[in-house]
C-alpha cells in the first residue's frame, strides 16, 4: 500500500531530505515552501531551494504566505488525505487545524538535540555556544514550538574547523540518510515518541545582525565562536575607520597584548583572556573575501592598530 507524504521546507539544508524520501518511491503528493523573494536589486523574485528541486522532480509545489486562516489552502490539504507530513524548517507556524489533517501527524527534523536549542537558529548557537557535539531530533510538532515528543535523535561532533556552513551540510545529510526508517517506523506503529525533558529546554532565538559585532573585551575562544557560528551569514565582524571587516575564518593564536592590539601584521589580535585570534580569512566591506595573505597587502590595518570596540 503506498502511503501518501506532503513535504514542508525551504532553505537548501532541507533539499537532500526530499531527494531521499523521492528516491525511496514514496508517493509525495505535494511540497510546501515559502512564496518566492524579491532579490536584493528588487529586479525578480527568487524561488526558494525546495521549489526549484520540486519542479526538478515534477512535485506539486505550494507557496502560501500564510497557512493561518487560509481556508483555500485548507480545503486543498484536506483533500490530500495525506498518511504524514515531514517538516524541514519551513518557516511558518504550522496551524492547530492543519495538524489534524494528517494521519500520523506532522514529523519535523529539528537540527539540535532536543531540547537544547529550540527555535529558529539551533546550529549557529550552538556553535557560538561552545557547544562539542549536536545533532537531528526527529520529532512531533504540537501546539508549542519545538516542545513536541522525540522518536529519535542523531548525535554528530563539532570540531574545531567546523562552522554553520559545515555542520548544516553534515546534519542535512544525516537527516537524508535516517528520515526513511522513521518514517516506515511511524507509519507502521513500530516507534514509539517520547516526551522532552522540558526543564532542561534551551531556546535558540533568531540571530540578529547586529549580534555578529566582535567585542575584543571578550575571550579569545568565544570570538572564534561567533565567527564560526555565524558563517556564512550575517558574519562576525569588526569597524575599523568606519569601515565593516567580516572575519570569515580564524583560529587561536599564540601572543597576548591590549585588548584589541593587532599584535603582528598578518592580523593577530589580542583578545579580552590575554589570549589572541589569527585571522585566517577575512572580508573588507564591498570587496570580496580574501586570505589573509592577499588582504595584508594593501590594508590600512598593520601592526600596532586598535580596534577598539571592547
Amino acid at each position: 500500500m503506498t502511503r501518501k507524504i506532503v513535504f514542508m521546507g525551504t532553505p537548501s539544508f532541507a533539499v537532500p531530505i526530499l531527494k531521499a524520501l523521492h528516491k525511496k518511491k514514496y508517493l509525495i503528493s505535494a511540497t510546501y515552501t515559502q512564496p518566492p523573494q524579491k532579490s536584493q536589486r528588487g529586479q525578480r523574485y527568487n524561488k526558494s531551494p525546495i521549489h526549484l528541486i520540486s519542479e526538478e522532480l515534477n512535485i506539486e509545489c505550494r507557496t502560501p504566505r500564510i497557512l493561518k486562516g487560509n481556508n483555500e489552502e485548507f480545503n486543498f490539504f484536506k483533500k490530500l488525505d495525506v498518511d504524514i507530513v515531514i517538516v524541514v524548517a519551513y518557516g511558518q507556524i504550522i496551524p492547530n487545524d492543519f495538524l489534524d489533517l494528517s494521519k500520523k501527524g506532522f514529523i519535523n527534523i529539528h537540527a539540535s538535540l532536543l531540547p537544547k536549542w529550540r527555535g529558529a537558529a539551533p546550529i549557529q548557537r550552538s556553535i557560538i555556544n561552545l557547544e562539542k557535539e549536536t545533532g537531528i531530533s526527529i520529532m512531533k510538532i504540537g501546539e508549542k514550538l519545538d516542545t513536541g515528543p522525540v522518536c529519535n535523535s542523531y548525535k554528530i561532533d563539532i570540531k574545531e574547523n567546523d562552522n554553520a556552513e559545515t555542520i548544516s551540510t553534515k546534519l542535512s545529510i544525516l537527516a537524508s540518510e535516517k528520515i526513511s526508517e522513521n518514517i516506515d517506523g511511524i507509519l507502521d506503529d513500530t516507534v514509539r515518541f517520547k516526551e522532552q525533558d522540558h526543564k532542561n529546554a534551551t531556546y535558540a532565538s533568531k540571530i540578529k545582525k547586529s549580534e555578529g559585532e566582535i567585542k575584543w573585551s571578550d575571550n579569545a575562544e568565544n570570538i572564534i565562536g561567533k565567527i564560526n557560528g555565524l558563517y556564512p551569514s550575517p558574519g562576525a565582524f569588526f569597524i575599523f575607520k568606519e569601515e565593516r571587516y567580516k572575519i570569515l575564518k580564524a583560529e587561536l593564536g599564540t601572543k597576548s597584548g591590549e585588548i584589541g592590539e593587532v599584535m603582528t601584521s598578518d592580523l593577530e589580535i589580542s583578545c579580552g583572556d590575554q589570549k589572541s585570534i589569527k585571522v585566517i580569512e577575512i572580508q573588507r566591506q564591498g570587496k570580496k573575501p580574501q586570505n589573509i595573505n592577499e588582504f595584508v597587502l594593501g590594508s590600512q590595518i598593520i601592526k600596532g592598530s586598535r580596534l577598539t570596540n571592547v
